[in-house]
């Protein structure tokens, strides 16, 4: 008798919708009313869900996106009045934290990207592992406009998009569209039909070994922040493990007897 006890399920609230579909844990801003704007709450539920998934076999991927059509997420609310902080003492502020959990994830997220993505929009989708947009969405850092600036944004943007693009995003607070976010590489793919583009890379995603994902993952954010020699000696150790895991022998035995792999994820 199976006296495993099952997994807990995942808490949504008013301002955010979480709901595993199969595999996928979907992550909703459901604030369309303020351009699905990001409130203390979204953070601190955004950073519980992705901290739990982390230890649910049974998600292999989260999707990250807002209500609606007109917004992913159009950054702080302004209409609050403690839009960046509710606590000036205290050191670790809910938007970092959020994309601290986001860091230490090993189950890949992706943003899909159905509308304005603007602010600490940007950094929401920056910190997702892929992203995919609709055609119509627009994308900006206009916090120079408010007199602020999008630092704690470029921690996680500063190195997808060219340089010289930050600083005139940062700077002028002027949007750019869909295809410039795609020749920067801001995201992945655009598409009309964003929902099917993100089914054609879930599935992309979801046929290959669980294990290898989650331990690639955390290798691949280990590693880039390293310098080469530190890198090299963390990686070669790192392949070694790999090899061990029992999708990496099913994965071998199916190569050669010319069948699909049947993963364990382990």
């Amino acid at each position: 008798m199976n006296t495993s006890t099952p997994p807990t399920p995942f808490a949504s609230t008013p301002e955010l919708s979480v709901e595993q579909r199969g595999p996928v844990l979907w992550l909703t801003i459901t604030r369309e009313e303020r351009r699905n704007a990001m409130s203390h709450g979204v953070l601190a539920g955004l950073a519980q869900a992705i901290t739990a998934a982390q230890g649910r076999r049974d998600i292999r991927a989260m999707v990250l996106t807002g209500a609606g059509t007109k917004a992913f997420c159009a950054g702080a609310d302004l209409q609050s009045a403690q839009a960046f902080t509710t606590d000036y003492s205290e050191p670790h502020g809910h938007l970092a934290q959020l994309l601290r959990a986001a860091r230490a994830s090993y189950v890949p997220l992706i943003a899909r990207v159905n509308g304005a993505c603007m602010a600490g929009g940007m950094g929401l989708l920056s910190m997702c592992d892929m992203a995919v947009a609709s055609t119509h969405c627009v994308f900006g850092l206009p916090e120079v406009k408010v007199g602020v600036f999008p630092a704690q944004v470029l921690s996680v943007l500063q190195h997808l998009i060219p340089r010289r693009v930050l600083v005139e995003m940062c700077i002028t607070g002027e949007p750019i569209s869909s295809a410039q976010a795609l020749q920067y590489g801001l995201v992945n793919h655009v598409d009309d039909d964003v929902d099917a583009k993100l089914q054609w890379l879930l599935e992309r995603l979801l046929d290959k070994s669980p294990a290898a994902i989650r331990r690639g993952l955390y290798t691949l954010k280990k590693a880039e922040s390293m310098p080469f020699e530190e890198s090299m000696a963390f990686t070669e150790s790192q392949i070694a493990l790999f090899t061990l895991t029992d999708d990496a022998k099913e994965g071998q035995k199916a190569f050669q007897e010319k069948r699909k792999p049947v993963w364990a994820g382990q």
